[in-house]
């Protein structure tokens, strides 16, 4: 299990656990996590589950290509800690924590 930790705004916080091979997109959805859009169902082609992860970067896969083009179309600016939440998986890391941009679309 994987404790996902999403970040608002509005600094309000919401736990969650998931299982290994969740994605953070699917956890959120599954969820009712508000901001997460994910428009394209984890296909990498929507840039609608734009997340900046605070905690637990350094267990996860390297961004590939294809997330880092899509990261480029996000409604809310890119920064260093960008990634798609649907690319993001349980199971790498213990605990992941994100901060949910303002919008998605």
């Amino acid at each position: 299990m994987t404790t996902i930790v999403f970040r608002q705004p509005d600094g309000s916080e919401r736990l969650i656990e998931a299982e290994a091979g969740t994605s953070v997109m699917q956890a959120a959805i599954l969820n009712g996590v508000e901001g997460i859009v994910g428009e394209c169902g984890g296909s990498a082609m929507c840039a609608t589950c734009h997340v900046h992860v605070e905690e637990g970067a350094d267990g996860l896969d390297a961004i590939g290509d294809t997330e880092s083009e899509m990261l480029d179309c996000t409604a809310s600016p890119r920064d260093a800690c960008s990634r798609l939440s649907c690319q993001l998986f349980a199971g790498q890391v213990e605990r992941i924590a994100v901060r949910v941009p303002e919008r998605q679309v």
